[in-house]
């Protein structure tokens, strides 16, 4: 399976309490799969388990933990996201009330006919509406 993953279905594989069973199934299938993300996902998934530890949700094993996981995973970062990011996604941002972060995620997914593995839910209705199938919920 080919998709396109943010970084909330990211960070519920490592929060038990976001976990849904289609956040699990992708899990599971992650290994094989071609999964592909805007540049700034690594960031910002970095940021949210740092976040964790600051405030006391995980220990810092467990964010070094979930890091060394998604290294092992076939993660391709999209080499496009700053070139369209004042344009394609600025538009995106503005036309369903998206933050510019959000929108590359629809972007991307769009740009490349990909499924949106998402949980937020102001993507999955911009998605919806953009006519980008969606993942994880």
């Amino acid at each position: 399976m080919t998709f396109a993953l943010d970084a909330s279905v990211t960070l519920a594989w490592f929060h038990r309490d976001e976990r849904t069973p289609a956040t699990d199934e992708l899990l599971v299938r992650a290994p094989t799969s071609s999964i592909w993300v805007p540049s700034h996902w690594p960031i910002e998934v970095a940021n949210a388990l740092q976040q964790g530890v600051r405030r006391g949700r995980i220990k810092m094993v467990h964010r070094d933990a979930a890091l060394a996981s998604l290294a092992s995973l076939p993660v391709a970062i999209d080499p496009e996201t700053g070139i369209r990011a004042w344009a394609q996604t600025l538009e995106l941002s503005t036309r369903f009330t998206l933050t510019v972060y959000d929108a590359a995620y629809l972007e991307l997914a769009m740009r490349r006919g990909l499924p949106l593995a998402t949980l937020d839910k102001l993507l999955r209705a911009a998605a919806t509406s953009a006519g980008v199938p969606l993942l994880g919920i």
